[in-house]
Parts: structure tokens; C-alpha cells; sequence
């Protein structure tokens, strides 16, 4: 029988998308799930903590990471560096553990190259201008910052076509449904499922143990 091992989601939007408070719910209502913290070199926005929501670090730290081979994936993003540590994310789903990756389409590319096993999910917010209204109420963005979010926005969402599954966010909490029920889903395919039943189906199969 198969060992258990965990399943590697990853999650795109564009900025706005509402893609953060539908990872803290995801995480928060399904067991066995854990967000993988990323480093990145942007500055610490108030009210987040270091290692808890980024690994916050100096970009000579972060290519030093690079130069070691520590990151699945890397990519820069509106100037600044982002990456998924390896070691990290490995040793979860070794130990059976479900893990999620809030990452753009071009970390989602790498990661797809080196796991293609892994599940991708693209959320798209109901308009563009619904997605502007959103970052206008965030109120922590200046007007030139909004106008190239709302221009990275629209690159983002043309990859859309790159993903497994694909989550409309009109609304909050059918959309957490959708996203509950792809987990689900996903653990009852055949190979997740082998490790997780290894013994209960030997039982079945070869109740009398090997012949």
C-alpha cells in the first residue's frame, strides 16, 4: 500500500480577490490543512507578524536563499521577492499533512513543473470594477499603487486557463464552499486514499493476510 502523504494546493488571485480571508475560513473550517509561510522582501504592513503571516527578510538574506536552492518556487511581484521554503513544505506532506500555497501564476508555474500532482485553484473576483471598489476600501494603497494593481489584475487573471479548478468570488460564502468541497474532493481520490486506508483495505482485500 501507498504511504500516506499530504496534497499540495495552490492558490492564485489577483490582489483584491478576497483571496486571503478565503484561505484563513478554508484553513479555520477543514482539519489537516496548513498555510505555508512565504518569505518575502516587502515591508511588514501593520498589523502582520513576522513568521506567522511572511518571513519577512532583507533581499541579500532572501538571495542568499536563492543561491542555496532553499525555495520551490520564487518570483517578484510588484518589486518585491517572494518564495516557498522547500524543507518546510516537504516535511509537512511527509507527515500526511495537506498543504496550501498563496502564490501568483508564476510561482504556481514552477511549482506545477517540479509537482505536477499538485492541485491548482484560480479565484477570479466578479468584475474588474468590483475587484477596484475592493482595493479602494482596503484603504492602504495610494492612487498610483491601485492603478498597477488593477494593470496586474487583469495579467494575473489571463492565466486563469493554467488551473485545475476555477473559484467565481460573488459570493463569500459559496465560494468557501467551493473551496471546501475541492479539498474534500481531492482526499477522497484513489491515491490519497490508499494511504490513507492502507491498513483498512489490506483488511478487505487480504483478510486472511498474505497468501
Amino acid at each position: 500500500m501507498t504511504p500516506s502523504h499530504g496534497t499540495l494546493f495552490i492558490i492564485s488571485a489577483p490582489s483584491g480577490a478576497g483571496k486571503t480571508s478565503l484561505v484563513n475560513a478554508l484553513v479555520g473550517s477543514v482539519d489537516n490543512l496548513k498555510v505555508s509561510v512565504s518569505h518575502t522582501t516587502r515591508p511588514r504592513r501593520p498589523g502582520e507578524n513576522h513568521e506567522v503571516d511572511y518571513h519577512f527578510v532583507a533581499e541579500e538574506r532572501f538571495q542568499e536563499l536563492v543561491t542555496h536552492g532553499a525555495f520551490l518556487e520564487y518570483a517578484n511581484v510588484f518589486g518585491f521577492h517572494y518564495g516557498t521554503a522547500r524543507d518546510t513544505v516537504m516535511r509537512e506532506l511527509r507527515q500526511g499533512c495537506d498543504v496550501l500555497l498563496e502564490i501568483d501564476w508564476q510561482g504556481a508555474r514552477q511549482i506545477r513543473s517540479l509537482m505536477p500532482e499538485a492541485v491548482s485553484i484560480f479565484i477570479v473576483p466578479p468584475s474588474l470594477e468590483e475587484l477596484e471598489r475592493r482595493l479602494r476600501l482596503r484603504d492602504s494603497d495610494n492612487e498610483e499603487t491601485i492603478r498597477r494593481r488593477m494593470r496586474e489584475a487583469t495579467a494575473e487573471i489571463s492565466h486563469y486557463d493554467e488551473y485545475h479548478y476555477l473559484v467565481f468570488n460573488d459570493d463569500f460564502h459559496r465560494a468557501l464552499a467551493d473551496l471546501q468541497a475541492i479539498v474534500r474532493a481531492s482526499r477522497l481520490l484513489l491515491g490519497a486514499q490508499q494511504g490513507r486506508l492502507a491498513r483498512q483495505i489490506l483488511n478487505l482485500v487480504a483478510p486472511d493476510g498474505p497468501v
